[in-house]
């Protein structure tokens, strides 16, 4: 069925879909509009869901935990500082292995205050052990929302999920998306079966206890070896997926990548500007590509190293500042992944689109106007570099 939706509508409409056990709901900007919409649909007994209205996000955070862990299914959804307000909750989820399917709409850190979008939130939150895959636009919001429990609740796998979006960009802009049939999403999801959890009367266990030295390595390693067979189960409900769906999604997309010699590598709805100056490109010759991650936990490193492997010289598009003085998180992992190919193309990171500030195509084609003299000089010159700042405009276009 095709329908205009939002993006945020059309994750409260995959939650609508999936009827999860609780929601706990907390308003933030801009990913607020999920919890009004589902609550109109607990009002109208659209769904079964026990709607729990709380103080902060870092309750609404505590309320899935406490749900997953008595086993039941929980979602919630949040921006910005409402994930870093979560933040402790979130390693609590994780280690504990609780599912949680959770809504990121991604939005600039304070401070200053910002509310527009960037990664900063979810990019800070990478190493809590939450699986992330990140949308480019309202469908893939849809699909991968409806993606994370089959994916999360794998036993093998039993890791909490965060699914982005890019705040206003995409949660706000309203296009033409397919839904599935109800029926059709619930026999994809199927039930909810945890082995263990709080009110199994035959099997009493605790929760989240103190986890002394004896243990806490070895919990840590089985986390650890969770998230690497999450890689495996992505792509095996992918393939479910696209049998319901016709829709096909991997670790990445791959973009007029088959014999490109110039790339760039970059997350979100950004990517939609890029292709279309890949597109352009192309028409004049020039061998571009874009690699969109859409899986950045677990990251993807062999693959998008085989990937990147024929190409001369790769930009990878940062929209977060990582304050390590050496690049964005998406430029580390990127940089690591390729670090064992024999022959490396030259790699640079632009970081940009901080706060909300726009990306044109123009921008991007700087970006591989730099990247063809790279390839040709083989001089990479400033390896990290921010682009569009008004106050170093003269420096920043020479370095682009």
């Amino acid at each position: 069925m095709s329908i205009c939706f939002s993006g945020n509508q059309a994750v409260a409409y995959a939650m609508k879909q999936i009827d999860p056990d609780v929601m706990g709901a907390f308003p933030i900007t801009p990913s607020t509009e999920i919890p009004e919409h589902f609550a109109e649909y607990v009002a109208n007994g659209e769904v079964n869901t026990e709607y729990v209205t709380v103080e902060s996000e870092h309750s609404s955070m505590s309320v899935c935990i406490a749900a997953e862990a008595a086993g039941a299914r929980a979602v919630c959804a949040t921006s910005s500082c409402g994930l870093a307000l979560m933040y402790e909750l979130l390693y609590v989820a994780a280690s504990c292995r609780l599912p949680i399917a959770l809504a990121c709409v991604n939005r600039a850190l304070s401070g200053p205050i910002n509310i527009n979008n960037d990664h900063s939130d979810s990019m800070g939150a990478r190493d809590t052990g939450w699986i992330q895959l990140y949308a480019e636009n309202n469908q893939e919001a849809y699909d991968n929302f409806l993606m994370a429990m089959p994916i999360g609740e794998t036993p093998n796998v039993r890791l909490p999920v965060m699914t982005c979006m890019d705040g206003f960009i995409t949660s706000h802009a309203v296009e033409n998306i397919e839904l599935l049939e109800t029926e059709a999403v619930r026999r994809f999801i199927g039930e909810y079966s945890p082995e263990n959890y709080l009110l199994k009367k035959e099997n009493p266990l605790a929760v989240g206890p103190y986890d002394i030295s004896s243990y806490y390595m070895e919990h840590k390693v089985m986390e650890a070896e969770a998230m690497k067979a999450a890689k495996a189960r992505i792509l095996e409900v992918s393939a479910e997926f696209e049998k319901i769906s016709g829709r096909r999604y991997g670790l990445f997309e791959e973009y007029r990548m088959e014999d490109a010699e110039l790339a760039l590598v970059m997350i979100g709805s950004s990517a939609g500007t890029a292709k279309a100056a890949v597109d352009k490109l192309r028409a004049d010759g020039v061998k571009a590509g874009i690699v969109k991650i859409r899986v950045f936990r677990p990251f993807p490193g062999e693959e998008l190293a085989g990937v990147l492997a024929n190409t001369a010289a790769v930009a990878v598009m940062d929209k977060s500042e990582g304050f390590s003085a050496n690049g964005g998180p998406l430029f580390a992992e990127t940089r690591s992944a390729l670090y064992d190919l024999q022959k490396r193309p030259h790699l640079i990171d632009i970081v940009y689109g901080l706060g909300g500030r726009d990306l044109k195509t123009e921008d991007v084609e700087k970006v591989f106007g730099r990247l063809a003299n790279i390839a040709a000089t083989g001089e990479t010159g400033p390896v990290y570099v921010h682009m569009g700042q008004r106050q170093r405009r003269a420096q920043d276009e020479h370095s682009i």
